[in-house]
Formats: C-alpha cells, structure tokens, sequence
C-alpha cells in the first residue's frame, strides 16, 4: 500500500488546522476517520507525521519536511483530473468553483447563463466559503478554481477580476440613514460596526477602517453570512458595512432596505479569480476571468442610475 491522495488531504488540512476536530470538520469527515487515515499514513511512511498534545497538534520535523511535497502532489493529482477530463472529450466543461457568498448568490446565477454561451458550454459548481478555507480546498486539489478576496496565492496562479465599492446599513431611523449620499468616514467616529467573522477578508478591511474612522468593530457579534448582519443592523445593533454586489442587489430587491456607500478610497473590497499553477493551459481561465470582469461592469452599469458610485 503507498500514500493515497486522501490521506495527503488529510495530512495537509491536520498540518492546517493544528487540530484534528476542526481538520474534520473542513474535510466534512468524522474525526475518528481522519485519525485512522492519519495513522495508516504515519504506519505506511514509517514516520511520525504529528506531536499529538491534549492542548493542540503540530508538524513533527518529519512532517514539516514533508508539508510542502503533499501540497505539490494534490496539485499534480488535481492537474491530472484536468488533463483526463478534457481527453474525455466532455460536451460541457464541469469545474468545481469556490465562491464568496456574496459572489456565489449575486454574480454567479448571471455568470451560468454567460457560460452556456461558451464552446464548449462550461458548468460550474459552487461551494460557498470564505477566502482562507477555500484557497486552502484549491491547493489541496478539492476545487478547480476559487472566486475570492486576498489570501495565501502560493502555488496558484491570481488574476484580478474587480473591486466591490462598501455600503452600510443601519437602523431606518438612524441619523447616517436619511439619505442616500456617500457617507464619509469620519461621520462613522464612535459607532459600532458590524461583520463577518476573522476568517473573512472582509473583516480585516472593516478593522482598518474602524480604526481610522475611531469607530469600534462589535464585541458582542460577528456575523456568519451578510444577511445576518444586515438583520442586526436594521435591528438597531450597530452599523453594517457589507460589499456592493449584496448590499445593491438587496436593496433594489427591497426598496424599503437603505443603504450608503462609504466614500473613502480603502473602502473596497477586491476580488481575484485563483487557480492552480500546476495547469499548462491557462486561456479557459483567463476565458472566465474575461467573462467575470465584463459581466460585473454590466451589473455596475445597470445600477448606475439608481446608486451613483
């Protein structure tokens, strides 16, 4: 028996996590599978892989050394599935994407109609997460590419695709919400603001501009999805700041939902279509990329009138 690309899997997202319950939970196993695997690994190398604590896990010397080859052969192995499908000479082209969730529900339904066009017509997929957890999926082999914000591009190739201008949204009777002009950050000085939680690159924007504004980012609530903490904002718990394709596609679908756009240049949120280094052929990628970018400006064109950037 030799190494599995499973069992690599398994080992790069322990390596990861630094945890096995967590590791688990991301490769959506049960923690007892994922720690046979992990000694079946460790029994088939004739090495020991992970310093196991009751406190945490961590990389061996061994196993550090050898973090970087699992990483290279579940890229080899995705690059192979490509390559193999492709040969097949399949009528539609099916690619696994990670998406943002605010990229998955409000760009990605007009991009599958875009797509049909393609020839051959591409399918995509889509898993929701955020930018660290899902970069992490594409590099070990899980996704073909990744829809997402700044994260760790090692081993893939980047291309930039646009920048979602920021909107907040508040309580209906809150002073900042009385009108629809852009909102400068110094009227934010002394507020609460609500986001998502650290995973999301989103956040660590909403930090810097808390700081610079002299706001303050909620103690008592980090949201799991735009949508809740849109409900805690027109709730009265503080001041949402969310990226433009949700905060607009929300607020033309509820005209009664207010938002305003915050007119400071580091107010953005940039978006980068990711994939692996490994593919010889980049152009479908940089197909898709053409394809995302035009589409977005048709989106921002179609809203225009309505909200003036």
């Amino acid at each position: 028996m030799r190494p599995t690309l499973r069992q690599l899997q398994y080992f790069v997202a322990v390596a990861e996590h630094r945890a096995f319950g967590p590791a688990a939970d991301s490769l959506a196993v049960t923690q007892p599978s994922l720690s046979k695997q992990i000694a079946a690994l460790e029994a088939e190398l004739g090495l020991t892989l992970f310093e196991r604590t009751s406190r945490r896990v961590r990389l061996t010397e061994a196993g550090a050394a050898l973090l970087g080859e699992a990483k290279r052969a579940l890229q080899a192995g995705h690059a192979f599935r490509t390559s193999a499908r492709r040969l097949a000479g399949q009528s539609e082209r099916r690619m696994k994407a990670g998406v943002l969730p605010s990229i998955g529900a409000y760009l990605m339904p007009r991009m599958r109609e875009r797509l049909r066009e393609h020839t051959p017509p591409i399918s995509l997929n889509l898993v929701e997460g955020a930018s660290r957890d899902l970069l992490r999926r594409l590099a070990e082999g899980e996704l073909d590419l990744v829809v997402a914000s700044e994260g760790d591009a090692s081993g893939l190739n980047v291309r930039s695709l646009f920048d979602e201008t920021l909107w907040i949204c508040g309580k209906a009777d809150d002073p900042l919400m009385t009108n629809e002009a852009p909102v400068r950050l110094e009227a934010l000085a002394g507020r609460t603001l609500l986001t998502l939680g650290p995973e999301f690159h989103l956040t660590r924007i909403v930090e810097e501009l808390a700081a610079e504004a002299g706001a303050a980012l909620s103690s008592e609530y980090q949201g799991t999805s735009l949508d809740a903490i849109r409900q805690m904002a027109v709730n009265g718990a503080g001041i949402a700041v969310l990226p433009s394709l949700y905060a607009l596609g929300e607020a033309l679908r509820d005209p009664d939902f207010k938002v305003r756009r915050v007119d400071h240049p580091k107010a953005v949120h940039p978006v980068f279509l990711y994939w692996s280094r490994s593919l010889k052929d980049s152009s479908e990628f940089e197909r898709l990329a053409d394809e995302m970018i035009a589409e977005k400006l048709k989106i921002r064109a179609e809203r225009a009138e309505r909200f003036p950037v």
